[in-house]
């Protein structure tokens, strides 16, 4: 049990949590978002990042500083915090990134470890070895072997009060994801970054970011803080949430910002496109897009980079708020329709839904059915693994509304699109007091099919009969022989989709 990590609040995969950092004297609240500062640019001051968006948290390149005998110097004697003037925690690379960028580093984990301490870091990290997406497995493996190299490594230099990042590795194999996991869980090193998933997210491959989350979750433990590395667009950030990941870092922000580009939770816009800036940050409120391109180059970026900052924290605590009423679900969806790649991600997250169940909270505020994706929510399995559990004798009618008049039914039970049938008695409870569309989509009806399919086969000598309001043949074929069905709808069928 790691007892610097404790978790406050869930939703789906997603949690609120308090990351302790013994070091800085600082409890973080997760999700965080850490911008990266560039010891060699400093596009926003890291005191302006802790005292105008209240960052507690900030990452930056030891590797860097080590290599600059100026920076080196002046962090050996002032001292990280002193040098960057930030109170807050600081996180520090390794070069890592170097490496993955040009293939080489002039430093190993224990001397880039033995000077993160001594300059003052409060979160160091080894040289771990990013293996891009795609590579083969052969390299993959041979790579995941150096990197657990790296990390006994680590466990080996003593670190004081400085926690240490334990990198998961394993490019775009789950199976090798959930390996490094495990074997990183093990060691007693206390951050746990999923690392060379930018090329994902550059790609837009985020699905494919879902499942190498996945894989890395499935091999770490519940109590294990996770640092999705180099994720930095506020478009992604309640996807990952959802998937498990407790810490961002953010060079978009600048590196944007250089370009002339505005993050929104939507995607990125270029500010030659802008007429109107759809955003009421402080800087967009005293700013339009003409008065922006019309400033000078260096104050036009450290604008745009504060607009992009504003838009990345404030989307934090929306997904905060979003796990403390119970509806991360409903923002990662309504994220997911700004993008029909952020739509594969989402999907993803989906198919893993047997986990998202073991961890979602079995009762919470709402459950709004927006999308044929709602009918693969944790929420609707739970249900159906629930349903194969109830008792059912008798002939009992399965219907929208209310029995008919003069019925010879031992039972009358609800059903209700996505989630199939129910006692009337548990109408009030979560998640049956869901607010679903009166006109089903195909996929809605054919998970609540599926439901009726399990009450059947717990209940083989029961009589069920299920009217239904104009349901799809496709759903009606989903369902056992020996269940009776009727129409009591004159509404027409929707549009009979692919699975």
């Amino acid at each position: 049990m790691r007892d610097h990590f404790e978790l406050r609040d869930g939703d789906a995969a997603g949690r609120i949590g308090e990351l302790s950092v013994p070091r800085a004297g600082v409890t973080v609240e997760t999700p965080a978002l850490m911008p990266v500062i560039n010891p060699n640019i400093r596009t926003i001051p890291p005191a302006e990042l802790e005292s105008a968006f209240g960052a507690e948290i900030l990452i930056t390149n030891a590797y860097i500083i080590h290599s600059g005998e100026d920076l080196r110097e002046r962090a050996l004697a002032e001292g990280l915090h002193g040098m960057l003037e930030f109170d807050g925690a600081i996180v520090t690379d390794s070069g890592s990134f170097q490496l993955a960028e040009y293939g080489d580093v002039e430093v190993t984990t224990r001397e880039i470890l033995r000077f993160q301490h001594e300059i003052g870091a409060d979160v160091g990290t080894p040289v771990d070895i990013p293996t891009p997406p795609d590579a083969s497995r052969e390299r993959t493996e041979a790579d995941l072997e150096r990197t657990e190299t790296a990390l006994a490594d680590a466990e080996a230099v003593d670190t004081g009060e400085m926690l240490v990042n334990a990198p998961v590795q394993g490019s775009t194999y789950p199976d090798l994801r959930e390996e490094a996991g495990r074997r990183a869980d093990a060691t007693d090193l206390d951050v746990f970054p999923v690392g060379a998933v930018v090329p994902l997210m550059n790609g837009y491959r985020y699905a494919d970011m879902i499942d190498v989350v996945a894989g890395a979750k499935r091999g770490l433990g519940r109590d294990a803080p996770v640092h999705l590395f180099g994720a930095g667009h506020p478009m992604m950030f309640a996807l990952a949430v959802a998937a498990g990941c407790d810490l961002f870092d953010s060079a978009a922000y600048a590196i944007y910002a250089r370009d002339d580009r505005y993050l929104t939770v939507r995607g990125t816009e270029h500010l030659d496109d802008l007429d109107y800036v759809p955003c009421s940050c402080p800087v967009c409120t005293d700013h339009g897009p003409d008065e922006l391109r019309a400033r000078e180059d260096g104050e036009r970026e450290r604008l745009l980079a504060a607009h992009n900052l504003h838009v990345s924290f404030a989307e934090i605590r929306r997904i905060k708020q979003a796990i403390r009423s119970g509806n991360l679900l409903e923002l990662v969806e309504a994220r997911a329709r700004g993008h029909p790649r952020m739509l594969d991600g989402y999907r993803a997250l989906l198919d893993h839904a047997d986990r998202l169940e073991r961890e979602d909270p079995v009762s919470k505020g709402s459950f709004f059915a927006l999308s044929a994706e709602s009918a693969r929510r944790p929420e609707v399995r739970r249900h159906h693994d629930r349903l194969g559990r109830l008792d059912v004798t008798g002939r009992v009618l399965l219907t929208r509304g209310g029995a008919p008049s003069g019925d010879d039914y031992d039972a009358v039970w609800r059903v209700v699109p996505p989630f199939g049938p129910f006692p009337r008695a548990l109408s009030e409870t979560y998640p049956l007091t869901a607010t679903v569309p009166d006109r089903p989509d195909v996929a809605a009806q054919r998970a609540a099919a599926e439901g009726v399919c399990r009450v059947a086969a717990a209940n083989p000598d029961a009589d069920l009969v299920l009217a239904h309001e104009g349901w799809a043949e496709s759903a009606l074929a989903r369902l056992p022989d020996d269940v009776a069905v009727e129409s009591r709808s004159a509404r027409s069928d929707p549009a009979d989709g692919g699975e």
